[in-house]
């Protein structure tokens, strides 16, 4: 019996207020996402994985995650659609019939087990549909105007649903079909086979398969990894600096936003200080070396680069060696023009280029009142300090 996992990974986050979607947020060293596909990989009872991508993503997920991972059962990346249920029909439309056994599971429930993926399985092949979940602890009271209590449910039989959920390829296709014969959108891909009359079989799941769908969460699913690492964490500081002059002809990039003034920053690639110094910081707090160690400016190859390149190879210098980043400090000192202002762009250009919420970044501007060649205006400079955490 051939199984195919469908994996939706389509979704913006925005509940969870984060800079980056919530599936490529960092868990120690690893996207979200490639925590929850690994599992996957490494189940025997999954043979094929569709996942499904924000249409931009699909290329650069497949370069940047997919082969550098050996990701290799993920045989279809295919885009999503408006709404989850979208997404799921897209990636259903790729197998043509060619699978027995259809599980669905969220991208961001990065703590599902093999053990579970086998038992929600087992019962699917058994009974034709199966849903993860775990009994409600809590009592559950509808309410109706004002939210004035109406009436409250009996819980011993409620459940909270979770993923993945399994049926048989041959009932699932039907109970799409249905659905969007009838227009109608469900809460859960179970809700669409329970209007065919099919019985979903519940199994007990975990309480820690969390869905990371709030910061409540984030920090719950963290925890936990933490405590089963052992709680052990390692800290790192680093330190970055870098100074460019003033020059004429040349664009004034800082933080990757072009700043409107009459004079550029002299240098090989594109003179931002500014990440120049926070790529030293991060490099220097994983002992990695100096940006020019890893970007020589002999290289043509760097020639007017932009930095945020630079500094998304930094990124993958500093993953690669297993550590997260926790937070950047830097400063900005230069006499003019003001980028109070711009400090923000700045800000939402790093966090999407290092994965990391804008709010574990912070950027000042400092004059050098009149002193030095910063304040004669003959160029700026630019520090930073980073920290890594290491389990």
């Amino acid at each position: 019996m051939k199984t195919v996992a469908i994996i939706p990974a389509g979704g913006a986050g925005k509940r969870l207020k984060a800079h980056v979607a919530k599936q490529y947020l960092l868990l120690n060293q690893l996207p979200v996402l490639i925590h929850t596909l690994q599992v996957f990989q490494k189940s025997k009872m999954i043979d094929d994985i569709v996942l499904v991508l924000p249409p931009d993503d699909l290329a650069s997920v497949r370069e940047e995650l997919i082969d550098k991972y050996e990701l290799t059962k993920v045989k279809f990346i295919v885009a999503g659609g408006m709404e989850r249920q979208d997404s799921v029909r897209n990636a259903l439309a790729v197998l043509e019939g060619n699978c027995d056994l259809i599980l669905v599971h969220d991208a961001v429930r990065p703590l599902i087990t093999g053990k579970l993926i086998r038992q929600v399985a087992a019962a699917a092949k058994a009974t034709g549909a199966a849903s993860l979940g775990v009994k409600a602890k809590d009592t559950i009271k509808e309410t109706g105007k004002d939210d004035i209590v109406s009436v409250t449910i009996p819980r011993h039989n409620l459940w909270l649903t979770q993923t993945p959920q399994a049926f048989k390829f041959e009932i699932f296709k039907k109970a799409y079909k249905k659905a969007y014969d009838e227009k109608f959108y469900g809460t859960d891909d179970a809700s669409l086979v329970e209007r065919i009359g099919v019985k979903v079989k519940m199994i007990a799941g975990s309480y820690d398969n969390i869905k990371i769908t709030t910061p409540e969460d984030l920090v719950m699913v963290r925890a936990l990894l933490k405590n089963k690492s052992g709680g052990k964490m390692q800290t790192r500081i680093g330190c970055g600096y870098d100074s460019h002059s003033f020059v004429t002809g040349r664009k004034l990039i800082l933080g990757g936003v072009e700043i409107p003034f009459k004079h550029g920053l002299k240098g090989h690639s594109d003179a931002d200080a500014l990440i120049h110094a926070i790529c030293d910081a991060l490099l220097g707090a994983a002992g990695s070396g100096d940006i020019g160690r890893h970007f020589p400016d002999t290289d043509p190859q760097y020639k007017d680069i932009s930095s945020r390149v630079l500094l998304g190879r930094v990124r993958n210098v500093v993953a690669a060696k297993g550590f997260t980043i926790n937070n950047i400090d830097a400063t900005i000192i230069m006499e003019k023009p003001k980028i109070t202002s711009f400090v923000d762009k700045m800000i939402a250009n790093i966090a999407k280029v290092l994965k990391i919420p804008a709010a574990d970044i912070n950027i000042k501007a400092k004059t050098n009142e009149g002193m030095g060649f910063v304040g004669r205006g003959e160029g700026i400079a630019a520090t930073a300090v980073a920290t890594l955490n290491k389990e």
